[in-house]
């Protein structure tokens, strides 16, 4: 069962549509989809119906943008400049490709392989993120979504603690799982930064070099953070390879590193 790791769509279905094209055909391939399906790029909507219709051919974990997606749609949030989500909203199909989005995961954890879009605080283990990610999509999946989408959007708490309860709790998961580049050594999290690892401001780190990182036996696959580019090391693979800003849309073959990539185009002006 070959596997793929696909970086950040965000909305660029041309690009994926050659990127699918491009990879050795097999009935038994399986594309992990990093989030961020949709926003920003040409053809969002388009997107959503093609990896939908991927059924089980398809696993994909819920980005920063997805969620924006769904809070808009409710009425909970508002759409912002750089948004290409008016197709979506307006099509046909619309509620049944949001009810598909909404019951994506926000973590995957199969054969030693943890599958997230943004990242993971440094004290918490493979196993303990993905109890972490249902307590999240309990509350997304169930009938008082409404309520959790919300009161999603803020950067409080900063910091993971046990004890944290309710909204404050869920907040924090969801932050960290979709929005997370970098962090101080005690793991409070950094949400200004967003550019190069080298220009990372003193004092903070990015989440996958925190030392004693207790993910750090599990080969951990992101997306998120496009000014990465690829990434791989023996432990992780980060594929947001910039598609949206013109550079490459990427997959890569998990059971040998294969690295398939193809040109994007499209450019994005925020």
């Amino acid at each position: 069962m070959p596997r793929y790791l696909i970086g950040d769509v965000q909305g660029c279905l041309e690009p994926l549509q050659r990127l699918l094209a491009l990879l050795p055909e097999n009935p038994a391939n399986v594309y992990w989809f990093a989030g961020d399906l949709v926003n920003r790029g040409p053809d969002s909507l388009g997107v959503l119906r093609l990896i939908r219709s991927l059924g089980a051919q398809a696993r994909t974990v819920l980005g920063n943008h997805d969620l924006h997606l769904l809070c808009v749609a409710e009425g909970l949030g508002r759409l912002h400049r750089s948004d290409t989500l008016d197709a979506i909203l307006a099509a046909p199909d619309r509620d049944e490709l949001l009810d598909w989005l909404r019951r994506q995961p926000l973590a995957h954890h199969e054969d030693g392989y943890l599958l997230v879009h943004a990242g993971v605080l440094p004290s918490w283990r493979a196993a303990e993120v993905r109890l972490l990610a249902a307590e999240v999509e309990a509350v997304l999946q169930g009938p008082g979504y409404r309520g959790f989408l919300a009161d999603m959007y803020g950067n409080q708490p900063l910091a993971w603690s046990p004890a944290l309860t309710g909204q404050d709790r869920l907040r924090l998961i969801t932050n960290a799982l979709t929005r997370l580049r970098l962090c101080t050594l005690e793991g409070t999290i950094d949400f200004a930064f967003k550019g190069e690892l080298a220009d990372a401001p003193a004092g903070l780190l990015p989440w996958f070099d925190l030392p004693g990182r207790a993910t750090a036996d599990t080969c951990v696959l992101f997306g998120h953070w496009s000014a990465l580019g690829l990434l791989m090391r023996s432990n992780l693979i980060g594929a947001d390879t910039g598609c949206l800003w013109g550079r490459t849309l990427t997959a890569v073959r998990l059971e040998d590193r294969a690295v398939f990539a193809v040109p994007c185009s499209v450019g994005a002006d925020a």
